[in-house]
């Protein structure tokens, strides 16, 4: 009984670092120049996931070429909170350093900024049919959505505002 424990063991060990050396990581299979066929007929259907092939780092979009598609061993499942979709990633930025062969995380990266700190932007302030409009100047960085600071160029003082798709800013009354 003890000897085939110990032989259990020594199996699963050796399985383990063959599948490092092969540099796999051990919860996919490289799936990359294979058709779906291909990777259907050798095995049954498992998750299949988008991790980066390359290290990608902060502030650097991530861009489909430095993905690469890996499919789970059938039974695993990607944790909670990580971004493995190219919808999730397509465009978006690496807030710090993403490691090949890892998942990444959703915390890990942000849309690409609309608007740059320092860069001169239209400010609108609308409350029914009248339409105020002045010069800024962005004090942050910020998305489509985002809420940022900006200085206005004639009287200097500093609002907030909603970054808009376009480009503008939106400010509201307080």
């Amino acid at each position: 009984m003890m000897a085939r424990s110990i032989s259990s063991a020594l199996r699963r060990a050796a399985l383990a670092t063959v599948l490092v050396a092969a540099g796999m990581p051990a919860f996919a299979q490289d799936t990359t120049g294979q058709s779906a066929n291909q990777i259907a007929a050798g095995q049954p259907a498992g998750e299949a996931v988008l991790i980066p092939n390359r290290v990608i780092y902060p502030g650097e979009t991530i861009e489909p070429g430095s993905l690469k598609q890996v499919t789970l061993i059938p039974g695993k499942h990607k944790p909670d909170g990580m971004a493995t979709r190219s919808e999730e990633l397509q465009g978006k930025v690496a807030k710090r350093t993403l490691l090949p062969g890892r998942y990444i995380p959703v915390t890990a990266i942000r849309e690409a900024w609309l608007v740059e700190q320092g860069a001169s932007v239209q400010v609108y302030f609308t409350a029914g049919a009248l339409t105020i409009s002045a010069a800024g100047v962005t004090l942050q960085p910020g998305a489509a959505g985002d809420q940022i600071k900006i200085r206005n160029i004639d009287s200097g003082k500093i609002i907030s505002g909603t970054v808009m798709a376009d480009g503008t800013i939106k400010v509201g009354a307080s």
